[in-house]
């Protein structure tokens, strides 16, 4: 008794052992290998993040940089802790001027 699909294309193409090797080559490759296709996904995004990373702290750096260079002068460094830490001189007065409907309400 013979076989009746022997003839049929796609039993010729499925029965071929170059495919099955290619398959399971492909299986492999994508699904169990410790460097398989989904890996490098995940490790590509992580790489991209990283370097969206670097780049926002360079930038940082450069704007830090920068600002150090400015508070070298003694009248920065009081303009920024004026602005920055609400400071004051000892013979200075400090007045709070509040206007209507600001957006402070106040607990009586």
């Amino acid at each position: 008794m013979t076989n009746p699909y022997k003839e049929k294309t796609w039993f010729k193409f499925l029965s071929n052992k170059y495919i099955w090797s290619l398959l399971f080559f492909t299986v492999w490759m994508l699904f169990l290998d410790n460097y398989s296709y989904f890996d490098h996904r995940i490790l590509n995004n992580q790489i991209e993040e990283l370097e969206d990373n670097k780049t926002y702290y360079q930038e940082e750096i450069k704007k830090d940089e920068a600002q150090i260079k400015q508070l070298k002068n003694p009248d920065q460094v009081e303009k920024y802790a004026r602005e920055k830490y609400y400071m004051k001189k000892d013979s200075e007065d400090i007045y709070i001027i509040e206007f209507e409907g600001d957006t402070i309400e106040k607990n009586n």
